[in-house]
Order: structure tokens, then C-alpha cells, then sequence
């Protein structure tokens, strides 16, 4: 497992007083400029690229906040956790989407039996955590890109209509076959549980980590239009088809990241609850073209291939982003941005500093 010497170690350094390091659930990039999300925050960090130390590959710095409540008016609280967990740069724009999933209380080793009774009994909603939106990106008047509520060309932040209760995804899939069930269950129980977030033109992929329903997990594919200041879902083909359901084999593993490279998709994967298990990334061979000429509602896919397996430790080290290196940050080779959850003592450096990889793909 690569550490902080290692020639494929990528330091990232933020704030003291930042949370997003032990949490980090989503990344993507504007050039020189890494965005990231953790998920348990309410909001997105962005960092610079630095000058590398020692044999380290790449380093980032500098992070500057970004409230998602100086954005947009949030389903919820300001102070709410959104749980985001998955993002993509496309056209101009940062999008991001929470779990949308329910959460149950842990139990804890200083409290009794009957107290943990009652807190592992006790499920709730943040109401950020039903979140799809997307943030206008611009340069300021140093060049550097900044998240804007509304842009000089008009572009302006938006967010899928619902409120803390319900978003017009959420009712779409109350009544679903296969989802409608476990939308009442907490995502780390199996339950419906967001995790992933990829971008072809007008459609937009939703990878689940949860629920995995006999072994099968699922992207769900869905398109977007602006309508007055909010995001509506809009049709997918002439027959009105609101949702396409991509059912695949993963071995059992739910998703945990998506990536658009080429005609080809590659997915995070890992385990649906709260497990110590497999870590890996498959392959969808030509996914793009497949997408567009796909016309059924709902299909299964087993031509996946498996790229790498990452190491995990036992309560830490969990890989829970994955997204493209620009050309200009791997050297000209193809790479991926991994960062971790939970980093453990080889992924960390002081209170401040945390450790990803940059991994090369044939």
C-alpha cells in the first residue's frame, strides 16, 4: 500500500479546522485545480496544485471553501450535512450529488444497553442529503476557478426540485419495483444509498451503493432540464421514460464512484454495508455508445471486466473517490485520483495533511 514516500503518493493539505480530510467522498478537477467533497460536510473544498515534496507524485494546497449555502437555497439547513458523494465537471459546470439516503444512529461503547437500544432504533433525514445540483464554475479576477450562485453569462446555480422531505427523484422511485422498497431503510443497511455521479451529455448516471438486490447492483440513468431557477427531470426518449435501471454484475459489491474515460466507464466498487471487504474497479467496455443507442428500460450487464483491486485496511483506507487525471498531471499516461475515507496512519501526516494515489491504467 502506497505511503507517504511513495512515487504515486498525492498530498493533499488542508485547513486545521477542516473535517472534508477523514471523509473524503467525492473529487474532480478543473485543470491545475482539484475539488473535493467530504460526507459530512455541508459544503465543497478546493485546492491548488503545489510543488511536489521529496518523490511524492503530485501535491495540492491552498484549499479554499466553498458553503453550499452561499450557492443555492438548500433543501434543508444550512448546518445539515448534505452526505455528498458523488462529482463531475461538465460544460462549465461542478455537479454534485448527496446520498438521498436515510441514516440510523451507531451504537457506542460508553453508553448502556438501553440507551444504544434507542439510538440504533432511531433512523432520520438530513434534508441536503436529497441533493442533485449544479454549481456554475468562473474564474475570479486572479484566474482562479470559483463556485458562483449566478454567473456573468447567466449560467446559474441549480438544484433538482424537491424540499427535505422529497425531490422529484425520490417520487419517481417511491413506487419503483425493485427500489420503491428500500427507499424507508437506512443506505448503510442495505438501504437506497447514492454514491456515484458520471456525466454523457444530457444524462446523468447514479451509482448505487446500496441497494444490491441478489448480487446485482445498479446505475440509474436519468436526464435533467432547466425549468424557471430549478432542475426537473425531462424525458429520456419519445416514450416518456423518466428512468433507465442498468443492472450489474459486480461480484455483489455495491458502487462507490464513477468515471467516464474514453467510450469506456469505470466503476468503483465496494461493499453495500458496513464491511471490511473487496475494493475494486471494473471496467464497462465501450459504456458510452452502448448508453446512447440503448433504448430498454431496464437491462443487465455482464460484460464487465475487473481493472485493479485496491487495498483496504480494517476500518480505514476505504476508496471512496475515483476520477480522471488531466493528461497534464499524469505525465501524458492515463491515470486516476484515488482518495480514501477513514485514511489510515500511512495515509495521514499531522492533523492537517492526508495522502491519495495516482494510479496508471493500460
Amino acid at each position: 500500500m502506497p505511503n507517504t514516500r511513495s512515487a504515486n503518493a498525492v498530498r493533499l493539505e488542508f485547513a486545521p479546522d477542516s473535517m472534508v480530510q477523514i471523509n473524503l467522498s467525492g473529487a474532480a478537477f478543473t485543470g491545475d485545480w482539484l475539488w473535493v467533497a467530504g460526507d459530512e460536510a455541508c459544503g465543497l473544498d478546493r485546492l491548488r496544485r503545489l510543488e511536489p515534496l521529496g518523490r511524492e507524485a503530485l501535491r495540492f494546497g491552498k484549499v479554499r471553501d466553498f458553503p453550499l449555502a452561499d450557492l443555492l437555497d438548500l433543501p434543508g439547513d444550512a448546518e445539515e450535512e448534505a452526505d455528498l458523494e458523488g462529482m463531475a465537471v461538465a460544460d462549465g459546470f461542478l455537479w454534485v450529488v448527496g446520498s438521498h439516503g436515510l441514516k440510523r444512529k451507531n451504537a457506542k461503547p460508553d453508553r448502556d444497553h438501553a440507551d444504544n437500544s434507542k439510538r440504533l432504533a432511531k433512523v432520520s433525514l438530513d434534508g441536503n442529503r436529497r441533493l442533485l445540483a449544479c454549481l456554475p464554475i468562473e474564474p475570479d479576477a486572479k484566474g482562479e476557478p470559483c463556485l458562483v450562485r449566478l454567473a456573468k453569462d447567466g449560467r446559474r446555480a441549480m438544484r433538482l426540485e424537491g424540499d427535505a422531505q422529497h425531490n422529484l427523484l425520490t417520487r419517481a422511485l417511491a413506487d419503483d419495483p425493485h427500489f420503491g422498497p428500500y427507499m424507508a431503510i437506512p443506505g448503510k443497511d442495505n438501504g437506497f444509498d447514492i454514491e456515484g455521479l458520471a456525466i454523457d451529455g444530457q444524462r446523468l448516471l447514479l451509482g448505487l451503493r446500496g441497494p444490491v438486490l441478489r448480487g446485482w447492483s445498479a446505475l440509474l440513468e436519468i436526464a435533467v432540464e432547466t425549468r424557471g431557477d430549478q432542475l426537473r427531470l425531462a424525458p429520456l426518449d419519445d416514450k416518456g421514460t423518466m428512468i433507465r435501471k442498468h443492472f450489474l454484475q459486480l461480484d455483489g459489491l455495491g458502487v462507490r464512484d464513477l468515471d467516464f474515460s474514453g467510450e469506456d466507464l469505470y466503476i468503483l466498487s465496494g461493499p453495500t454495508m458496513v464491511l471490511n471487504g473487496d475494493i475494486r474497479v471494473f471496467k464497462w467496455p465501450a459504456a458510452r455508445p452502448l448508453l446512447a443507442a440503448n433504448r430498454e428500460p431496464v437491462r443487465f450487464e455482464t460484460g464487465l471486466t475487473e481493472s485493479i483491486a485496491l487495498p483496504h485496511g480494517r476500518g480505514i483506507n476505504r476508496a471512496e473517490a475515483l476520477c480522471d487525471l488531466p493528461t497534464e498531471l499524469s505525465g501524458g499516461k492515463p491515470g486516476w485520483l484515488v482518495l480514501y475515507d477513514a485514511p489510515g496512519p500511512d495515509r495521514r501526516k499531522g492533523e492537517c495533511t492526508v495522502f491519495g494515489d495516482l494510479l496508471r491504467r493500460d
